[in-house]
């Protein structure tokens, strides 16, 4: 009989989000309701059983942390964001390297989207928890898509088979450690590291309602849909 598959969750939240204007509270400390962002992500993860444990990447220097009442044992903090998200990502798996084994499963999160549903999370899991390859969420390219040049359009680009790359993104522990172990430079998602080392992730369809809380007007659409899914 083969062994059940351990999947954990690794949500980045060491960021300071400079987009969202000029307050000195990084954006997953801002409130959505009676939570702040941070805090849905990590409750969107826990949704699903098959979840072990959470792990939330923060900056070495970030102690708002410290003020959560989470009472849940399955999740820990990691002071030991980078400077980027490849190595933040990369310096978390290196942390729990001890409490891992290779063949598990890491779900990578952007602590900046709180919006996440269990059933965009169980539909990840259940396709890709098996493939090798792993996968992520992702929503088809909706709008034309143009390439600038000085200010106006070079050329319009052909939508498709082009997609958008959301989180989380599900791969191997060992794969996805050994696939972020040489430059980071051009690594922009877990996928594009895979994919440097020869794998193909899978493409798991999302939704529009996974967004990045990235500007101001982010924070007032995700609180809308937090609301219509009766989590604020």
């Amino acid at each position: 009989m083969s062994r059940l598959l351990r999947y954990i969750a690794l949500i980045l939240a060491a960021g300071a989000g400079s987009r969202m204007g000029e307050s000195d509270v990084p954006k997953q400390y801002r409130p959505l309701g009676n939570r702040t962002m941070l805090e849905h992500s990590i409750a969107a993860m826990l949704a699903d059983g098959r979840i072990d444990a959470v792990y939330v990447v923060v900056a070495p220097s970030d102690t708002r942390w410290t003020e959560f009442s989470l009472n849940d044992d399955r999740i820990e903090f990691l002071p030991v964001g980078g400077a980027s998200r490849a190595e933040s990502v990369r310096n978390g798996l290196i942390a729990i390297a001890a409490r891992t084994n290779d063949d598990d499963r890491v779900l990578v999160h952007d602590a900046a989207r709180p919006c996440l549903t269990e059933e965009q999370l169980g539909r990840l899991i259940d396709e890709v928890g098996a493939d090798g390859s792993g996968g992520l969420l992702a929503i088809p390219l909706a709008d034309t898509l143009k390439r600038g040049e000085d200010g106006r359009v070079g050329v319009t680009l052909d939508r498709a088979s082009m997609w958008c790359a959301q989180t989380p993104q599900l791969f191997r522990v060992g794969s996805l450690r050994a696939a972020l172990s040489g430059p980071l430079d051009a690594v922009t998602d877990e996928s594009s590291a895979m994919e440097r080392a020869g794998h193909a992730p899978r493409l798991v369809m999302g939704s529009a309602s996974n967004l990045k809380v990235t500007t101001p007007e982010d924070l007032v659409l995700a609180r809308a849909i937090l609301g219509e899914q009766g989590r604020l």
